[in-house]
């Protein structure tokens, strides 16, 4: 087995046990991150209604001067807020998507409590 191939695999482990535990609603959405090699992406996701509510990367227009490092994880942590708190959420739960709270996710995690999401 490659490398690259086991440590997805690994992740995908990780993200199951946490996805056990942790569940969206619409008045305590989850935030899902996801992160790539190069960008980085987070929805606000309500898992009963199952659709998405609000949604921020990287990989947009405005955001990608930077892509792939730590600044741009705070700018995406804070659009999302900014459309967080347009569409009425304040509260979520985080969702890390088996990847370790550290670098670019914990910037966005910073980044969107700075904005004003409580979690």
């Amino acid at each position: 087995m490659s490398t690259a191939k086991h440590k997805r695999e690994l992740r995908l482990r990780r993200h199951a046990r946490v996805r056990k535990k942790v569940r969206g609603t619409a008045d305590r959405p989850r935030l899902a991150v996801f992160r790539s090699n190069k960008h980085i992406s987070a929805q606000i996701i309500d898992d009963y209604a199952g659709r998405t509510l609000v949604a921020a990367s990287s990989v947009e227009p405005d955001l990608r001067d930077g892509a792939g490092n730590i600044e741009s994880a705070k700018k995406v942590g804070a659009l999302l807020g900014e459309r967080a708190k347009a569409a009425g959420v304040n509260r979520v739960v985080f969702d890390r998507g088996g990847f370790l709270y550290h670098g670019r996710v914990a910037a966005l995690a910073d980044a969107a409590r700075e904005a004003g999401l409580e979690f």
